[in-house]
């Protein structure tokens, strides 16, 4: 089957990869080079944060952990498994994602901290990673195309099937008009040698150690679609990181990132005639990644 998938993110190579195991002839329609998408400025941990509908978040994640898992032992990858700690500043039940990730552990906290859980999961460097799954489309024979089309007709016409995996694009392409962008700024410091990471679940602040660097944030800001990094958010975030984790105090600054979260109520995994849409993901592609390309791949031979 000819199949056109609509986005070069994490999203959608990765239903370009699963298709193409499934004997598709898949070709990959993106405006951006992997490592230009809104996906290699995420920070790369594995869990669903804040995912509706929630019970396909929990089952798309434990898929995804799966296959990461697998992943961490391929060299070149960016993938590995590394513990560390979410820290909350009020009490609440177990997540529900906590079976996805297996493992999770609660611990006793302190400061301005009640709790903490702990585990194991993927952590993924995803400069390294998407470049990486991009050479692994491509040894499956996925062929790419860098343009950007301003509708889906211009792709369904030379194909069996489109799968709509563009992102922000991805609810304009669909005449969604949900989808809306939440801006991220990270900030990317040397590392100091860290070997746990550790996020505060309750101001969104996450230190995220990948070896060679350290990836710090975040912000969330809903509607912002302004992708130039402001120093005052690079301020904020490395005080509340040093608050976190006191050794990365006075780090090098590496660099500044920003990238835009494509937000929906909930995400999109549906089809409709010759087209599969797998978009809104929000600040939770990568972790969904492998568990929607899964459900894409079986919408594709419905």
């Amino acid at each position: 089957m000819r199949t056109t998938v609509v986005g070069g993110g994490v999203i959608g190579l990765s239903c370009a990869f699963r298709l193409a195991e499934a004997g598709h002839e898949v070709t990959v329609v993106t405006a951006d080079a992997p490592e230009d998408t809104t996906s290699t400025v995420a920070g790369g941990l594995i869990y669903p944060r804040a995912v509706e509908p929630a019970a396909g978040g929990d089952r798309w994640t434990a898929a995804s952990v799966a296959e990461f898992t697998a992943l961490a032992e391929v060299d070149g990858s960016g993938v590995r498994l590394l513990l560390g700690r979410m820290l909350r500043r009020a009490a609440r039940p177990m997540p529900s994602w906590a079976a996805a990730v297996g493992g999770m552990i609660r611990h006793e906290a302190s400061g301005p901290w009640v709790d903490a859980l702990e585990f194991r999961p993927p952590l993924v460097d995803t400069g390294r990673y998407l470049g990486w799954l991009a050479g692994a489309a491509a040894r499956l024979g996925v062929r790419t195309e860098y343009r950007e089309i301003a509708a889906l007709h211009e792709v369904l016409a030379d194909a069996d099937l489109v799968v709509n995996a563009a992102g922000l694009r991805g609810g304009r392409l669909a005449g969604d008009d949900s989808v809306v962008p939440a801006r991220g700024q990270v900030v990317h410091i040397a590392d100091p040698g860290l070997t746990e990471w550790a996020v505060d679940e309750d101001d969104f602040s996450y230190v995220l150690p990948h070896g060679g660097h350290v990836v710090c944030g975040g912000t969330e800001e809903q509607g912002v679609a302004d992708r130039v990094p402001d120093p005052r958010t690079t301020e904020d975030i490395l005080r509340r990181c040093a608050q976190l984790v006191p050794e990365i105090a006075g780090a090098e600054v590496l660099d500044v990132r920003v990238g835009l979260r494509p937000t929906r109520p909930q995400v999109r995994l549906d089809r409709t005639g010759d087209v599969i849409h797998c978009y809104g993901h929000g600040g939770s592609g990568i972790t969904l990644s492998w568990g929607c390309a899964d459900e894409v791949t079986t919408l594709a031979s419905s």
